[in-house]
């Protein structure tokens, strides 16, 4: 028997159908379409991160608490002091309407916001240079008694961190996505190389070697794997297309999904998923087949 007979024997060794190749190209679509979501998950809490960093830091506020005859000479001493300090791009004291939107979202809109004893809050931003954050609440402390600084580093550095762990859930979540490819794959290469023994017994007897055979598999699975990588990563991209814009009143999950050149990165999840199932197949079959005598 020629060497060409062997070659056209271990093609048919993998079946084309059967639950091997829907378990193959349903397991890579559904951890690709998972995986899409992973990566606009990670890339989207990374630019939160960076936005709720930068629009912090360029903020503060002073609240003054001060009885009603001393209120506005109070806000008029902080507005002087702020317009005087160094890094103060402009400062403005919050209007009723401004302080009511405010606390609307805990008390309602019907707050009667006369008959409560609320602070005048000013409104600071920042320059490049920043503040002094000590330095001002001292010279505030002197010129108006009532005014407290808040510079927004208690309410930033939790935000951030919490960004950043979410960025991290999103490329452990990648990580686990490519580990659970791999194992099914290797499960459906070893059901099919099982369901085969035979036929791979008889190949060894004619002078197939067992690289040869398991090349038969790699190149099926890894097909299989790219086809169905492909189509969820489709799927993934539309669903995160038809999800809500960036809204400010909606939150962070409105803002879920990629921007600009951050589209093309979810591409690279199909050949990715190929070079998992190529190295997952051959490792499978080159173990199996020792196995097998």
């Amino acid at each position: 028997m020629t060497r060409r007979q062997p070659a056209l024997a271990a093609g048919r060794v993998v079946p084309p159908s059967g639950f091997t190749a829907r378990l193959t190209l349903f397991s890579a679509a559904a951890m690709a379409f998972l995986a899409v979501f992973a990566l606009a998950l990670s890339m989207a809490t990374g630019q939160l991160a960076s936005r709720w960093n930068d629009e912090l830091a360029r903020s503060a506020t002073v609240r003054i608490s001060a009885p009603a005859g001393q209120m506005a000479a109070q806000t008029a001493a902080v507005l002087e002091v702020l317009n005087a300090t160094p890094g103060v791009a402009s400062a403005r004291a919050l209007s009723a309407g401004e302080m009511q939107a405010l606390l609307g979202p805990w008390f309602g809109p019907d707050l009667p916001l006369a008959s409560l004893p609320l602070p005048q809050l000013v409104e600071i931003v920042e320059s490049a240079a920043g503040i002094d954050a000590e330095g001002l609440r001292l010279h505030l402390a002197a010129e108006a008694p009532g005014a407290v600084l808040d510079d927004h580093a208690r309410w930033r550095r939790p935000l951030v961190e919490a960004a950043a762990r979410l960025r991290f859930l999103g490329m452990v979540s990648l990580a686990l996505i490519a580990v659970t490819t791999a194992a099914m794959i290797v499960l459906a290469a070893q059901a099919a190389l099982a369901a085969n023994g035979q036929v791979i017994r008889v190949l060894r007897l004619v002078g197939a070697r067992d690289q040869f055979i398991a090349r038969a598999f790699v190149r099926r699975f890894t097909l299989r794997a790219l086809v169905g990588s492909a189509l969820g990563t489709a799927a993934g991209l539309g669903a995160i297309a038809a999800l809500p814009a960036a809204d400010a009143a909606g939150g962070f999950l409105t803002g879920l999904g990629f921007s600009g050149a951050q589209w093309l990165a979810p591409f690279a999840i199909p050949p990715l998923a190929a070079l998992v199932a190529w190295a997952a197949t051959r490792a499978a079959a080159l173990t199996m087949l020792r196995g097998i005598r």
